[in-house]
């Protein structure tokens, strides 16, 4: 398996973050500080950050302010949205959940679906994507 670290961008210049190994330990507290304390948090509606990312397997945790809307889009694969802080609605054509700290929701590929703020929140994002062809 090839470790891969996170290249550096303009939002985190510092890069070097590990995004893949055999094992790779994830300090979620110390991530939740950090997307707080970015521009992107600080100036716009939502941040984000991958915690971990291989073929098979995404996680990513975003923050949103209160009122802010991930619009109807849909995933190339399967995904799971775990509430860590705040409440959210979770909608898709059919079906609209509230979500509080501690609820999550699981969802096949290819379906619309929406994530709106009732109140500043953070969750987890896990989505197994659809493997590229080699």
């Amino acid at each position: 398996m090839e470790e891969k670290m996170n290249e550096s961008t303009p939002q985190r210049p510092e890069g070097g973050r590990m995004v893949n190994a055999p094992l790779v330990a994830i300090d979620l507290p110390r991530f939740m500080e950090q997307i707080k304390s970015e521009a992107a948090w600080l100036n716009g509606p939502r941040n984000a950050i991958t915690v971990f990312k291989s073929d098979y397997l995404r996680i990513v945790l975003i923050a949103l302010h209160a009122g802010a809307e991930l619009p109807t889009h849909t995933a190339d694969g399967m995904i799971s949205v775990q509430v860590l802080q705040g409440k959210l609605r979770f909608g898709t054509e059919g079906e609209s959940l509230q979500m509080e700290k501690g609820e999550m929701v699981a969802l096949h590929k290819g379906i619309p679906h929406s994530v709106l703020a009732i109140e500043e929140s953070m969750f987890l994002l896990t989505l197994t994507p659809t493997p590229k062809a080699t």
